[in-house]
């Protein structure tokens, strides 16, 4: 039995303090950032369950984490409501001493069916996925035409469960990013709303620069004036803003600024991998040597050498060289 905190840092002095672990690579929508239908078709073969980490796996894999410092947990996909039995898994972890918090990043679809069971399971707060409130402009970026009324019914069932909300919207110039404004004035009230930078994650999302729409023109678009606000905590990844009324706004600016320099992330895929930054192109696999039958403190030298050996800063480096030298991870197995 591992006891205590282990305060492991980087080469760049970064400490591990949230994980993100993913519990699918399905996902019911096929958003062109993140899974095209071009490349996940009808046809696209995703993992059978036997590769996927148990809930026992998860759970312990997770205790090993919190060991090595980990605070904050996340879960993602795919999409992470798609997994049976979510509740169970976050009552698990819940039960961890040291996780301070538990989150999960969602497109909102089915939170009107489990939003309630989740909050009871010890879930805290849900980031919901929404691009925008036109449903032309939704239902060609989410790649099924699904309309957005369904992702603000899930929106309202996680506020009526008692969820703290987030809305991420990733803008695209040309795309939706005419259309931020509606999306503002709609959900300030109910949620606090980020805008994320188009970024190049994965292999398939056909990124390219021109579409990167810069901070000041998405306060722009949004309308009204906006003061900066300081960050809650080292390493948040959003930079706050807030208008004359106090609704809050985060821009998430890998691109035009980078904060590789605070990053405490870790991600765990579905399979077990362990990444450390969300453009890596390789991990270390801690679910064969969990299924040889490892012990704790093994897979925690593991776990260890890894952070401890990191030095990922990409989008400090990015650059053509850089993204063409460097297959990635795709989004659907870290859930971003």
């Amino acid at each position: 039995m591992l006891t205590g905190v282990s305060l492991l840092t980087d080469r760049l002095g970064r400490p591990l303090r949230d994980l993100r672990l993913s519990v699918t690579d399905r996902c019911n929508l096929r958003c062109t950032y993140c899974m095209p239908r071009e490349v996940f078709g009808p046809d696209f073969a995703f993992l059978p369950k036997s590769e996927l980490l148990s809930f026992e796996e998860l759970e312990r894999l997770t205790r090993l984490f919190v060991t090595a410092g980990v605070q904050k947990l996340r879960l993602t996909g795919g999409e992470p409501l798609l997994r049976k039995g979510l509740p169970e898994l976050i009552a698990r972890l819940k039960a961890i001493s040291g996780v301070d918090d538990i989150a999960m990043t969602t497109n909102g679809l089915l939170l009107p069916r489990l939003a309630h069971d989740l909050k009871a399971a010890g879930l805290q707060r849900v980031t919901v996925s929404l691009d925008s409130l036109d449903p032309e402009v939704f239902g060609r970026m989410n790649g099924l035409g699904v309309h957005p009324d369904r992702v603000l019914d899930g929106i309202e069932a996680a506020l009526t469960a008692g969820l703290g909300v987030k809305v991420n919207t990733v803008v695209q110039r040309g795309v939706n990013d005419e259309v931020l404004g509606e999306l503002w004035a709609a959900l300030k009230d109910k949620a606090v709303l980020r805008f994320i930078e188009f970024m190049d994650v994965g292999n398939h999302n056909g990124w390219n620069l021109s579409a990167v729409v810069p901070p000041r023109e998405v306060l722009a678009r949004l309308g009204g004036d906006f003061t900066p606000a300081g960050p809650h905590y080292r390493g948040e990844v959003a930079t706050r803003y807030t208008d004359a009324e106090g609704h809050e706004a985060g821009l998430i600016t890998s691109v035009t600024s980078p904060f590789c320099g605070d990053c405490t992330r870790a991600r765990l895929s579905a399979v077990g991998v362990l990444y450390t930054c969300l453009f890596a192109g390789s991990g270390l696999d801690l679910r064969a040597p969990m299924r040889e039958g490892q012990s704790d403190a093994q897979l925690a030298a593991l776990l260890a050498q890894t952070w401890q050996n990191r030095s990922d800063r990409y989008s400090e480096e990015r650059g053509d060289a850089t993204r063409q030298a460097r297959p990635k991870v795709e989004m659907s197995h870290i859930g971003g």
